[in-house]
């Protein structure tokens, strides 16, 4: 035996002779139904090797030393801006006097459209010096006083806009980046940042002061894809009543690694909700706090390709899985068809 008869025996892909091969219509048909299927395949396949998938890992949080951002954006449709305060207070109760705070507050009328804007470089901080600059002024007998009472100048020009901006039905929105240390703590919005008795006679009691609010977005750092904040949208509206929303907030470090080896730190964070009613015997004022701690746990998700390799061995199992399907039906039709007419021209003959 020559070399290449030995070569013609192991041929896996023997070819037919031109007299045994024969073409029908319903070959044909089956021909363009396998090739469109097999486009249409080809097609899903290269989808699903172009599209982008997440691995998710977990580790335990090694970030130290790094500021908290916090990102609001809220609105308080039956609180005047004049009245609304943000303070920010970490785990050991002290307040964050030096963050680097960028707060915007807009005013709302009763339709809910914008009339104004006011900027807090740092409201903690200025409440601070407020303090500070009126315990500097023992000396002034008369202006200590005045100040105790309540009933200065400035304080009676405060009750009549805040009154008159309550008759109108005026509101506020605020939004901006709380920038805190990277430990537990709450920041909440409220009317504590007013003088006690100016508070009293503005709202006469503190189950008047209606802190309904609307939390358009709340997180804690830049988003990425697939991120879903709990709180987005979250609408909580009182009527009638009055008192203080808590919603505790569990932190959860996050990393986000791009395709493009970008990497984005932020965090995810869950959260459950309290509410706690205001009767008129209590002394204390409603308000609206966030309690946020931080998980110990940090979790990376990395964007990731399917290989080239993958796609390859799919794409021929489906395109010859498909291709022997369609060969082997239409071999089927064939015997079928062949022996239909066979026992036809029997019939004939006879």
């Amino acid at each position: 035996m020559g070399v290449k008869q030995a070569l013609r025996a192991i041929d896996a892909f023997p070819r037919a002779e031109e007299h045994l091969l024969q073409k029908t219509k319903f070959g044909a048909f089956v021909s363009i139904v396998g090739l469109l299927i097999m486009v249409t395949l080809f097609l899903h396949e290269l989808s699903y090797y172009l599209n982008i998938y997440t691995v998710h890992q977990m580790s335990v949080d090694s970030r130290r030393g790094e500021n908290l951002p916090i990102h609001i954006n809220m609105t308080f449709p039956s609180l005047p801006c004049d009245v609304l305060s943000v303070d920010a207070i970490d785990m050991s109760g002290k307040h964050e006097v030096d963050l680097d705070t960028n707060i915007w507050k807009l005013r709302l009328n009763s339709d809910g459209h914008i009339t104004g804007t006011e900027y807090l470089s740092d409201l903690v901080e200025k409440e601070h010096e407020v303090h500070k600059h009126d315990a500097h002024k023992e000396h002034h007998e008369d202006s200590d006083k005045i100040h105790l009472q309540g009933i200065d100048e400035e304080s009676q020009n405060m009750i009549k806009k805040v009154k008159q901006a309550l008759a109108d039905g005026e509101g506020c929105r605020v939004y901006g980046i709380l920038d805190v240390q990277r430990v537990a703590g709450n920041f909440h919005l409220s009317v504590h940042g007013m003088n006690i008795f100016v508070a009293q006679m503005i709202f006469e009691k503190s189950t008047h002061v209606n802190v309904s609010h609307i939390i358009h977005d709340l997180s804690f750092g830049p988003k990425y894809p697939g991120i879903h904040n709990p709180l987005d949208g979250t609408s909580r509206i009182l009527r009638g009543s009055s008192g203080t929303f808590k919603y505790y907030i569990k932190v959860v470090p996050t990393e986000y690694r791009y395709i493009s080896k970008e990497v984005s730190p932020t965090n995810q964070f869950s959260v459950t909700e309290y509410f706690s009613p205001i009767h008129d015997f209590e002394r204390t004022w409603p308000a609206v706090y966030f309690l946020y701690d931080l998980s110990p746990i940090t979790v990376t998700i990395r964007e990731e390709r399917r290989s080239f390799l993958h796609f390859i061995t799919r794409l021929c199992a489906v395109l010859g899985g498909t291709f022997a399907l369609t060969g082997m039906l239409d071999g089927w039709m064939y015997k079928i068809l062949e022996s239909f007419t066979k026992k036809n021209s029997r019939t004939i003959v006879r």
